[in-house]
């Protein structure tokens, strides 16, 4: 377990020693004492990346994706520990961060590992006489701020194209969940990245990620996580103009039309509202049901909700780990008491589990409510296991539930009718829509949102474009003169 910051290639203290506490968020016990990343430690950082940055820029493509791979190879093989850290950092369970995070995490480092040759420019039909072609360039330093709810997954998201282009990193994973981010940076030491390529500088948003949005050294800032942060970032940024790339909230619509597959919408429905706890931007958080077949899909619906396993998350049998923090724990049961007051009815969970053995860490039961539209709980995001219920007639109601939030970012549907499902599809005001289905994601597929969601995209040919600038070159081959002043 590495608790230091990583700079220029070494573990290190921060420069004024300063630490914090990450927590088990399954009984409340101290993991580490981590460096904690301050202004000063943001600067070393930067000044590390851009020394690093012409050298690297200049790897034959080829080569930066060779150790891509290699870290692919070394977190496949690392898989155990890593999946062990995240699970005891993050509260998931161990049998998605061993099944799905870690191996999510070497799939997108080796999809990136194999796009940093494959990344080209282009040749432009200019008139006679003339070459004009157009090559993909590295930015520079990307500052990097990743959210605690998937770090060892979103860590691989961000670093894999932004190193495949040929930046240099300082990404500042979050003060919440550290661990997984600092041992990505130990194994990329380990496969040969060379040293102030990769920073990895754990702190707190309003000290070292204010600095990472300030640094003039910096030329672009990603970052995942709250709107309002979101929000702050881009207006911080325009003080440099450094470009942003925001991966922010969701509030994502899961329709379900009476011809659904029924048995199969509800798992999918569950797991889009219930992995991670809830914890994640493209949750199915709003349940939207045709009549028809509310009553039946309910029932399915509630008991699968019921009988989920909540539990110790370094158990393989446990299907539901704790919220990642006691502040986020508290939140989201101030939405269970909103509910509430705005006359929406629980039809299971919303409480805290009674069994002592949860008593000490920061659990919540899977929970669903049926309420109306228009309220705080069905506009908001919850950012738990709490899901809104509302049903529809006709599928031109449905569509007017469903974008009618200011988010943009994820949905779903689930039909049999092949005309309704690309219809209402392209209909959805979303960034990527699944149809029958919920919650695919993929290192070739294009991830982001719009309206409130942010804008940029992660992954895909996409997130190579985020991360480089288009250079427009002119070369006279045997163009005649044509003087602009004739004398």
């Amino acid at each position: 377990m590495q608790t230091k910051l990583f700079i220029d290639g070494e573990f290190v203290d921060a420069a004024d020693g300063a630490t914090f506490e990450t927590i088990d968020p399954h009984d409340g016990s101290v993991l580490a004492n981590v460096a904690e990343a301050r202004e000063e430690d943001i600067d070393r950082a930067v000044e590390a990346a851009g020394r690093a940055f012409p050298a690297w820029r200049d790897v034959p493509a080829a080569d930066r994706g060779r150790l891509l791979l290699k870290l692919a190879d070394a977190i496949e093989s690392d898989a155990g520990n890593l999946a062990a850290l995240e699970t005891r950092d993050t509260g998931h369970p161990v049998r998605d961060t061993l099944g799905l995070d870690v191996p999510r995490t070497a799939a997108t480092f080796r999809y990136f590992g194999g796009m940093a040759d494959k990344f080209q420019g282009s040749v432009v039909p200019v008139e006679q006489g003339f070459l004009n072609y157009v090559v993909p360039e590295p930015l520079g330093v990307i500052g990097q701020i990743v959210p605690w709810n998937f770090p060892v997954m979103f860590t691989s998201w961000k670093l894999g194209p932004a190193l495949a282009a040929g930046n240099c990193v300082v990404m500042k994973p979050s003060e919440i969940t550290p661990l997984s981010a600092l041992r990505v940076a130990e194994l990329a030491a380990e496969v040969g990245f060379p040293p102030g390529v990769i920073n990895m500088v754990p702190g707190f948003g309003t000290t070292a990620g204010q600095r990472i949005v300030d640094h003039p050294g910096i030329a672009k800032v990603s970052f995942t996580g709250s709107t309002n942060v979101g929000k702050m970032i881009a207006r911080g940024a325009a003080e440099t103009l450094k470009q942003v790339h925001l991966e922010l909230g969701g509030k994502g619509a899961n329709l379900v039309f009476e011809d659904a597959n029924i048995p199969a919408a509800v798992n999918g429905t569950a797991f889009g509202i219930f992995h991670n706890q809830g914890q994640a931007c493209i949750a199915a958080s709003r349940l939207i049901i045709h009549e028809a077949v509310a009553d039946e899909f309910l029932e399915r619906l509630i008991a699968l909700a019921r009988s989920i396993r909540l539990g110790d998350p370094k158990q393989e049998t446990t299907e539901m780990g704790p919220l990642t923090s006691a502040l986020h724990r508290d939140r989201v049961a101030s939405y269970l008491e909103l509910a509430g007051q705005e006359g929406g009815e629980v039809l299971t969970g919303g409480a805290v589990p009674v069994d002592p053995s949860l008593a000490d860490g920061f659990y919540v039961e899977p929970t669903i409510v049926q309420t109306r539209p228009g309220t705080r709980t069905a506009q908001e995001e919850v950012f738990g296991p709490f899901m809104v219920v509302h049903k529809f007639k006709t599928d031109e109601e449905a569509l007017q539930i469903a974008n009618d939030v200011a988010y943009g970012l994820g949905g779903g549907l689930w039909t049999n009718d092949l005309s309704r499902g690309h219809r209402v599809a392209r209909e959805l005001r979303a960034g990527m829509v699944w149809v029958n289905s919920y919650k695919r994601v993929n290192p070739g597929s294009p991830f982001g949102g719009i309206g409130i969601s942010g804008y940029g995209r992660e992954m895909g040919f996409e997130a190579m474009r985020e991360y480089t600038e288009p250079k427009s070159t002119w070369i006279n081959v045997d163009a005649p003169p044509k003087p602009f002043y004739p004398r």
